[in-house]
């Protein structure tokens, strides 16, 4: 029987596309399984992971222990490098085969890559670069509740949309929510009339569960038969050089120094202030979009919407007022700590702590604070 993506009803299970380089897990895939079994448990179904690649048994099991109850591996050498024909040609035919609802990679480069490309080989949507997914409706609205500003009573009310003028529950779709215009608005999509529902994940948006070691050993490795030769692929990766570059690993990051658009009546200092105080925390430098869009520094320093979400112990955030935008990036650190002049800045809002001064005065004191405590221990 030919592959029918409308014939929804014929589709189960959640799926997340196991990224791994080298035969090492991109962190991402741990935060997708994480988030996967919560979906998974919503809809009442099966959490499974495909993975690609070449003798990648050793790695498998660990999905389990995220939350994973059976993985699909698909090993062959043409599948040791990544290339968007091989790994396209064989997740279509497992889907095409096995049939899941709903199928979330990472936004990687690699996944920004194959998502859309399988997507329009098994024709349904993709929903791209999501910092929010839900199925549950009660959750969805809680959700809402917190985040946007539509009326209770209208969100309430949420629940069924027409398609092709008939009523349809959307109770049991996937609600994916993004980033639009620019970071300006947060648009919720759903993908109802074909399966998979499909979605690529921005990095460090989702939070990784507890790896439970009894749930590692219990997961079911599977190897479904597949057909893939050389002819199949149009590119021959001959070589993969790894350029050595300092990369601004915010996403790992304990402490945060961020900049904001308070450093521009002295660029130059007001960065190298926040990577000394970065320095001493032993943290990284974060920065606001402002900063980025006025090239006072590079993007992958950008928090927030349209940047990196993270999670540090204590975020730093240094003449930065406090859009809502840049604040959905960092809300979830553990301590928020705001420097700024100005002291009715929204950034004061959901800081544990406000300091109302000149960031130029204020931050050598604390870098000076700070060095003299850890003398004294």
């Amino acid at each position: 029987m030919a592959f029918n993506s409308a014939d929804t009803a014929a589709f189960k299970n959640v799926w997340v596309f196991c990224e791994q380089r080298q035969g090492v897990m991109m962190p991402t895939t741990f935060e997708l399984i994480s988030e996967g079994r919560k979906l998974a448990d919503e809809l009442g179904v099966e959490l499974c992971g495909i993975l690609l690649g070449d003798n990648v048994d050793g790695i498998a099991k660990e999905l389990g222990g995220y939350g994973a109850d059976k993985v699909y591996v698909y090993n062959s050498p043409l599948l040791k490098e990544f290339t968007t024909d091989a790994y396209t040609k064989v997740i279509v035919e497992a889907v095409e085969e096995l049939k899941p609802e709903v199928l979330v990679f990472g936004a990687s480069n690699i996944g920004r890559d194959l998502a859309p490309r399988c997507a329009a080989r098994l024709h349904t949507g993709l929903c791209a670069d999501c910092t929010h997914l839900d199925i549950d409706m009660p959750n969805y609205k809680d959700f809402l509740k917190e985040v946007s500003t539509l009326p209770e009573e209208r969100i309430e009310k949420l629940g069924t949309v027409l398609i092709n003028r008939e009523p349809h529950s959307v109770e049991r779709d996937l609600k994916m929510t993004r980033p639009a215009f620019g970071g300006h608005l947060m648009a919720s999509i759903i993908c109802p009339r074909f399966r998979p529902a499909m979605a690529t994940v921005r990095p460090g948006v989702m939070k990784k569960r507890e790896y439970d070691v009894t749930k590692a050993e219990a997961v079911e490795i599977l190897h479904p038969a597949f057909e893939l030769s050389a002819a199949d692929i149009k590119t021959e990766v001959v070589e993969v050089v790894k350029v050595a570059k300092k990369m601004v690993d915010l996403i790992g990051a304990d402490f945060i120094v961020s900049v904001g658009r308070g450093i521009s009546k002295d660029v130059e200092k007001g960065i190298a202030l926040a990577e000394e105080l970065a320095e001493v925390l032993g943290g990284v430098v974060g920065s606001s979009r402002a900063c980025v869009d006025a090239g006072w520094i590079t993007a992958d320093h950008q928090v927030g919407q349209t940047g990196k979400t993270v999670h540090p112990k204590v975020y730093i955030a240094l003449g930065i007022s406090g859009a809502i935008q840049h604040k959905a990036g960092m809300q979830d650190s553990e301590c928020i700590i705001a420097v700024n002049k100005n002291e009715t800045a929204p950034i004061f809002e959901g800081a544990d702590y406000g300091i109302v001064g000149d960031l130029f005065k204020v931050v050598p004191e604390l870098i000076e604070s700070i060095k003299a405590v850890k003398a004294a221990k």
